[in-house]
């Protein structure tokens, strides 16, 4: 063989080496998600979060954080506690863009009012206006909400046009018994409370369903774990006060992941090693939020306020309904013991 032959053979024999690995396909990047919304999607009441600088309770054990982990998306957690619909535009949705591949958002019970309405109807039947409060709030869901979420989803798909979205509902608190010792929740009261989580869902599914996007209803996941349900899914009065009426871990983990995961694709079933590795993305979420953090904190945080049995306004209702409020007081202390 001559020197000009061995070179080409050698030549020719690289060529097969060398040419496989210029054909494989470069490593797909993860799907980008971009999680949008308020306190029930940033992990409110789950009570551990980012060290992202900011009010808005961001939880690894929240199902955008359960859903990233499991699926292998790139999470951009957006969600903050307090959001409401104008906040979302306002803070949220530059986040969005063309590569976006996957959204999730719940809005509208802060606009609302839900956590004002609770704070109300926590009080005594003869100290309240439940049924005030949330006629109010009921009108503003049939009237306002349909218009501001068309509105809200339109720009969505404008910034993320190729995005899968999954709009995300609310569960039912209750169970028809109160068993914090220091609120005082009706079966009636939790019976029309319940009915506006119903209410929001129904408005915002019929607009989640004209603009294209899928609608992730935890209802029936939460039946036998409201508050006060062996388990509960969704805290009672809870210390810190923030933490109340939000769904805990077993919440995220097993009602809202795979109800939201589900809505798109297969419904994720969360495992050790998921919440493992969503544990191990704090400290990167943390860091990539922080470019948002000034933003963040121009959201208000929207708490329900526990009874306060003391106030003027409390002692004049039990003047005029004839309770002996100071015996009253001593009886919910003793109680709460």
């Amino acid at each position: 063989m001559t020197h000009t032959s061995r070179w080409a053979v050698l030549g020719a024999a690289l060529a097969g080496l060398v040419t496989p690995l210029l054909v494989q396909p470069a490593q797909a990047a993860a799907p980008v998600y971009v999680a949008l919304g308020d306190s029930y999607s940033s992990g409110t009441g789950t009570r551990s979060y980012i060290d992202d600088g900011t009010s808005c309770q961001r939880s690894t054990q929240a199902y955008p954080s359960l859903i990233a982990a499991g699926r292998g998306y790139d999470l951009n957690f957006r969600a903050c506690s307090g959001a409401t619909i104008p906040d979302v535009v306002g803070t949220q949705l530059d986040a969005l863009s063309a590569a976006t591949s996957q959204v999730t958002i719940s809005v509208g019970g802060n606009d609302a009012g839900f956590a004002d309405v609770l704070t109300e109807c926590a009080l005594p039947g003869w100290a309240s206006d439940c049924d005030g409060a949330i006629d109010d709030a009921q009108a503003y869901v049939e009237g306002s909400l349909p218009g501001q979420l068309a509105s809200l989803y339109a720009d969505i798909r404008g910034r993320a046009p190729s995005a899968r979205v999954s709009v995300v509902g609310y569960p039912r608190i209750f169970m028809g018994e109160d068993c914090n010792a220091l609120t005082w929740f009706s079966p009636a009261e939790q019976e029309r409370l319940n009915q506006m989580a119903d209410l929001i869902n129904a408005r915002t599914s019929t607009v989640a369903a004209a603009n294209g996007f899928a609608f992730a209803n935890p209802t029936s996941a939460f039946v036998g774990h409201a508050v006060c349900d062996d388990p509960e899914w969704l805290n009672g009065l809870s210390n810190p006060i923030s933490e109340s009426y939000h769904p805990n871990t077993l919440g995220h983990a097993n009602g809202y992941t795979p109800v939201v995961s589900g809505s798109v694709g297969a419904a994720l079933a969360v495992t050790p090693a998921i919440e493992a590795a969503a544990d191990a993305s704090g400290s990167d979420q943390a860091a990539r939020q922080q470019q948002y953090a000034a933003a963040d904190r121009t959201v208000e945080p929207k708490e329900f306020v526990a009874p306060d049995l003391t106030t003027p306004e409390v002692r004049r209702a039990a003047r005029k309904a004839g309770v002996d409020l100071d015996a009253f007081i001593a009886r919910s202390e003793r109680a709460a013991r």
